[in-house]
């Protein structure tokens, strides 16, 4: 069941409370009030200071099977409120939330651009589900689809989180991915499962 505002505003408003060892937590947050009041699903969250670019005169291609590190393939920068960003088109870039985000080991989310944004052409990603126990900032993937360039700005509303309940499987339940704790955005590791290990070794792509 999907959370509406002011349900997810009494949560937020119960994780304050002494004692609640087992809270959702984003902060900053609208007023608690505000969210009663406006009547929709989802919460929106900010865009933060920290940006990821690719190295591009570095590297012909990225590799899966035989990843760089992350200091050769990427190059960070800090954007300070009241600068703005420009993302060319047909360019890509890691963005973070400005919000940090606790969930509860009941609750799971998934993030979504804002339409205003998509129909000027910035495409807005991230890790579509975020699991319950997940802490940290989101790391957000963004393009601009469009013909120019378009100008982000640090704090501005840039996409929605949508809460929903999931049963309990246990009080030790927590998100443990490489993405968790973060307060900048990074590229992450891509690691191949077993199964596809064997089928590279096997087709003379491994070994």
């Amino acid at each position: 069941m999907i959370l509406k505002a002011e349900e997810i505003a009494d949560r937020l408003r119960e994780g304050d409370k002494p004692g609640n060892i087992d809270p959702l937590v984003i902060t900053p947050c609208s007023d608690y009030q505000e969210l009663h009041e406006q009547g929709s699903a989802s919460i929106d969250l900010r865009l933060g200071t920290w940006f990821v670019t690719l190295r591009q005169a570095r590297m012909s291609h990225i590799s899966v099977a035989a990843p760089s590190a992350r200091a050769q393939l990427t190059e960070t920068h800090y954007v300070p409120f009241g600068s703005e960003y420009y993302l060319h088109p047909r360019s890509f870039v890691l963005g973070i939330t400005l919000e940090w985000i606790r969930l509860p080991k009941d609750m799971a989310a998934y993030v979504l651009g804002k339409s205003s944004w998509g129909r000027r052409g910035l495409i807005i990603s991230t890790a579509i589900g975020v699991h319950p126990g997940f802490t940290g900032c989101l790391t957000l993937e963004l393009s601009n689809a469009g013909e120019i360039p378009i100008a982000i700005r640090p704090g501005m509303s840039i996409c929605q989180i949508f809460l929903h309940q999931v049963g309990e499987t246990g009080t030790e339940l927590a998100d443990r991915s490489q993405f968790v704790g973060l307060r900048k955005p990074i590229l992450g590791f891509v690691k191949l499962d077993d199964m596809a290990s064997k089928l590279g070794f096997a087709y003379g792509g491994g070994g």
